[in-house]
């Protein structure tokens, strides 16, 4: 049965291969995070909520295309994690009082969008990798 990180427990992996997959994720991880970082700054560029939606889209590619790529949950998990936790931090006031994803309509574009987006490509990843978990067992 596939776990979480998507390696079987009957199964044997070669030594290096745990290594490579742990810079997976985390690259996965830091993915993410960095379309956070990005799309915090950048999210007012060009007509109002048109980089918001680009932003939003880009999260729930990166949550699908990681589940598909390290077939597993933990593939889509990962990113939307990274990117809803750098997200809420740079939405949160400072102690100075300045924020940098503003009240405007292409920052609720992205915060919420990109929220809703990082979660649904996270469930979508989750159910397509426990479809494809099921359909290889039954082959077996």
């Amino acid at each position: 049965m596939p776990t979480l990180w998507g390696a079987s427990s009957g199964q044997q992996q070669p030594a290096g291969d745990g290594v490579v997959t742990v810079c997976a994720y985390l690259a996965l991880l830091l993915a993410g995070a960095v379309q956070a970082l990005l799309g915090s700054f950048l999210f007012s560029l060009g007509p109002a909520p048109l980089a918001s939606v680009f932003f939003d889209l880009a999260i729930l590619a990166t949550c699908a295309l990681g589940a598909w790529g390290m077939g597993s949950a933990g593939g889509a998990v990962l990113p939307a994690g990274g990117w809803l936790v750098v997200a809420l931090v740079l939405s949160s006031v400072s102690a100075g009082g300045t924020v940098i994803v503003t009240n405007s309509m292409a920052g609720q574009w992205f915060l919420f969008g990109g929220a809703l987006c990082a979660v649904v490509g996270a469930l979508i990843g989750s159910v397509w990798t426990a479809r494809l978990g099921r359909s290889r067992g039954q082959r077996r």
